[in-house]
């Protein structure tokens, strides 16, 4: 029981000389400070007895918006102000789960991105593409001339603007345009549509069909997947990192309300009958929620 309790029943205790003074000091009868006889007294002399206003001390009540506040900006917080240390544990232990995995799993996908571009770096090249991709028009779409494109520039080196070009003309299949090289979307769709399957270099360049894709294809686009899967892991941790926040500021606004609810203790003076005999009885009526 807390210290205020105490203090309570020291009033309690208090309350029958309290009344009976008030009614010497007004009505100058001699009364005993006996509750059973001076009650009596009282009643035969038809007095009114002034009970003193008793305000409880609420200096302990929490602050529901308050305790909201603090686990919005950490879960738990709030829990932990308003004394539901449980419950305060379990946020703050989710929260250190979700961040960790948020954090963990972005770094598996920034360690899977460097692998699969560092993969793609060593087994596939633009000038083999395009090189296939040259010889093989008149299969992919004979009504295009080659001659009308300089993909090759004077030094051996791809011209992406002419290899554009001739990608948009082509069609029938060739559905991109290659970005250059080093751009996230360079290193998307070579492991991704079939057109540019002939750039690995473990791709048989005798193939007429673009559609044929090589073991290197394959791999690639798998590693370049399990990147995605850790990123996607990483977005739903950062996801349930603001679920958190929102579930327990929520919690700790309601975790607060039952704090102050939890405990009320009233006081009163009540005109009780024995035996056909009325007499004053302090009472108490102590009501503890769970």
């Amino acid at each position: 029981m807390k210290i205020k309790n105490y203090i309570l029943l020291i009033i309690f205790l208090g309350t029958p000389s309290i009344i009976f003074s008030q009614i010497n000091e007004t009505n100058n009868y001699a009364l005993t400070g006996n509750l059973k006889s001076d009650s009596k007294l009282v009643l035969e002399n038809n007095l009114t007895v002034q009970v003193p206003n008793i305000v409880l001390d609420n200096s302990n009540k929490k602050k529901p918006m308050l305790a909201g506040l603090f686990s919005l900006i950490f879960p738990g917080a709030g829990e932990f102000y308003s004394e539901s240390y449980l419950k305060a544990g379990i946020f703050a232990a989710l929260e250190a789960i979700v961040v960790t995995t948020a954090i963990v799993y972005n770094k598996k996908g920034d360690d899977q991105t460097t692998s699969f571009e560092n993969f793609a770096n060593q087994n596939w090249d633009v000038k083999r593409y395009a090189q296939w991709t040259i010889n093989n028009i008149n299969n992919i779409n004979p009504s295009v001339d080659p001659n009308n494109f300089n993909v090759f520039k004077n030094d051996g080196s791809v011209d992406f603007s002419e290899l554009n070009k001739l990608e948009g003309a082509l069609g029938s299949g060739y559905s991109h345009i290659l970005p250059p090289f080093g751009d996230q979307q360079y290193y998307e769709l070579i492991g991704k549509y079939p057109q540019y399957s002939h750039g690995w270099n473990d791709a048989n360049q005798s193939d007429t069909d673009f559609h044929i894709i090589s073991p290197n294809f394959l791999f690639y686009s798998g590693e370049r997947g399990k990147a995605n899967d850790y990123y996607n892991i990483s977005d739903k941790a950062i996801i349930g990192i603001y679920i958190n926040h929102l579930l327990s500021a929520i919690d700790a606004i309601w975790s607060t309300n039952n704090y102050n609810e939890n405990l009320v203790v009233k006081m009163k003076v009540e005109n009780l009958q024995f035996a056909g005999k009325n007499e004053l009885v302090p009472t108490i009526d102590l009501k503890i929620h769970f």
